[in-house]
């Protein structure tokens, strides 16, 4: 299915359409702030596998971040942080960050990684926040492409992207062209800011 959806005023309806098809264990190609990402509800560990095999990676391995409405949902997956970090991520979110926090016991199992950490994404676009608002929880997320590929144009257009994936995915969401860059990742889980991945989100100004 390719749905062609307003970044500025997202119909309802397709929306909710979105919403269900990733209550019932389907993936999603969705546009961001920054990259278009592959998607699945949190809940659905068959989802998440079949999401790995997509990208080619064992799930354990996997740089996964998950994608939420607002921070609300920060206590559900990731230990408390202090008060200094919430202050950043609050002026922060939405944006075009990924901040990495310690993940608590009610992060699936499936993609959790050695460092016991998880990637928490807040994107600034219209149309994700309404589908994780409908669906009622976070979804697990990684870029369409490989971040090294050269082909960045090509993974910036989604009708190129419908193209290469409408049999391999249950819904690609035709949002706009997106930014090439990829989200700047930030490293809290020493309770410092380290930044490993410099990318569209400038963070002089965060602290």
């Amino acid at each position: 299915m390719i749905l062609r959806i307003n970044p500025e005023k997202p119909d309802a309806k397709d929306i909710h359409k979105v919403a269900d098809v990733l209550r019932s264990g389907g993936i999603i190609i969705y546009p961001t702030d920054t990259v278009y990402g592959l998607g699945c509800d949190i809940y659905q560990p068959k989802a998440i596998e079949r999401l790995c095999r997509l990208k080619g990676i064992a799930p354990e391995k996997a740089n996964l971040s998950i994608i939420c409405h607002d921070l609300s949902h920060l206590a559900d997956f990731a230990k408390p942080i202090s008060t200094s970090i919430f202050r950043v991520l609050k002026k922060a979110l939405p944006g075009p960050y990924t901040f990495i926090l310690e993940a608590n016991t009610k992060v699936p199992k499936l993609f959790q990684n050695k460092r016991k950490s998880v990637g928490i994404r807040v994107p600034e676009n219209k149309i994700v926040q309404e589908i994780v608002k409908a669906l009622g929880n976070p979804i697990v997320s990684t870029s369409v492409h490989d971040l090294s590929d050269e082909m960045l144009d090509y993974y910036a257009d989604p009708d190129k992207l419908a193209e290469n994936y409408v049999d391999k995915v249950d819904v690609v969401i035709n949002g706009g062209y997106s930014n090439i860059q990829a989200s700047t990742v930030v490293d809290c889980t020493d309770g410092e800011f380290v930044v490993v991945r410099q990318g569209l989100g400038e963070t002089e100004h965060l602290w």
